[in-house]
């Protein structure tokens, strides 16, 4: 696939300390997350295809939670996508690679200035 990539967009970002009492009365909230593509119109071409890749999140740690949203529109040149379906799975990881990216570094830079110590890493 031929990408051109729009800068990633931080839509929402938390980090929250974990609170164990409001936990045990409302539920301890879940590690989760989903990655979602939406196909935009562009009618002044027919050649290419324009996605919007959206990553929300819910990353429960020891003792704290990170969550929020975070989206890229790609330009996929010279290729013309009509449905969804048509994205194989390793389309799905080329056009997501970044939001995890930057998922990464938020969460290391957050955690290392909020925790004064070296900061979290995440793996996926």
């Amino acid at each position: 696939m031929n990408i051109e990539r729009e800068k990633e967009f931080v839509h929402q970002f938390h980090y929250d300390a974990r609170n164990l009492e409001w936990e045990e009365e409302n539920g301890t909230p879940e590690t989760g997350l989903n990655v979602h593509f939406q196909l935009v119109d562009q009618a002044d071409n027919d050649t290419d295809t324009a996605i919007n890749a959206m990553l929300s999140f819910v990353i429960v740690l020891e003792d704290l939670v990170i969550s929020g949203n975070i989206g890229q529109l790609s330009i996929i040149r010279g290729q013309v996508i009509e449905n969804k379906e048509q994205l194989t799975q390793e389309d799905m990881s080329e056009l997501a690679t970044p939001l995890f990216d930057l998922l990464k570094r938020l969460t290391y830079e957050v955690t290392e200035v909020a925790l004064d110590q070296p900061g979290i890493s995440l793996e996926f």
